[in-house]
This record gives C-alpha cells, sequence and structure tokens, in this order.
C-alpha cells in the first residue's frame, strides 16, 4: 500500500505578519547588544579602575556604554529587518501569484 502525501496550498502572505516580525527581531537584537554591550562595559571599567586605583562606577557602564550601544545597534537592527521583510513579503507574494496561474 503506498501512501501519498496531500500537500496543501500556502496561503498567500499577510502583511501584517511584516511590523510583529520586525518589532520581535529588533527587540531580541537590543537585547543582546545590550548584554554584551554592558558586559564589555563592565569588564573595561573594571580594568580601568584597577590600574587607576579606585573604585569602579558601574553607572558610566549602563549610560555611556551599554544604551547608546544598544539604541544604535536597535535602529539598525529595525531598518535591515524591515527592508529584508519587505522584501521577503513580495516575493513570497509574487512566487504565490504565478503559483496560481499555473
Amino acid at each position: 500500500m503506498k501512501l501519498m502525501a496531500t500537500v496543501a496550498a500556502p496561503r498567500p502572505p499577510r502583511w501584517y505578519g511584516i511590523p510583529l516580525r520586525v518589532l520581535l527581531a529588533t527587540f531580541i537584537g537590543m537585547l543582546i547588544c545590550f548584554a554584551v554591550s554592558l558586559l564589555v562595559g563592565i569588564l573595561g571599567m573594571v580594568v580601568v579602575s584597577a590600574l587607576r586605583g579606585i573604585h569602579p562606577d558601574m553607572r558610566i557602564a549602563y549610560r555611556l556604554i551599554a544604551l547608546p550601544m544598544a539604541l544604535v545597534a536597535g535602529s539598525i537592527i529595525f531598518v535591515l529587518s524591515l527592508v529584508m521583510e519587505i522584501r521577503h513579503y513580495r516575493q513570497v507574494k509574487a512566487l504565490s501569484a504565478i503559483e496560481r496561474m499555473g
């Protein structure tokens, strides 16, 4: 007995999925960038304060290093993911139209 797999027709692309995916990717990218830059900032503050012989001020790592880095990376991630998602939406829409014709 041979089983035949039925392939369901792919649903047409939906435009309202774009902002959700863009915002999610931007938020996750900002969190990762904030965490990494905070780690690097804290390590740098510890090294510099040890060399100078003073107590490290960790507020500098948050305010002057991690937050600006996360904001810059977030804006770059937002623009790039928006461009990629729009390009992907248009490609899937065109392929879906070609598939419906054939």
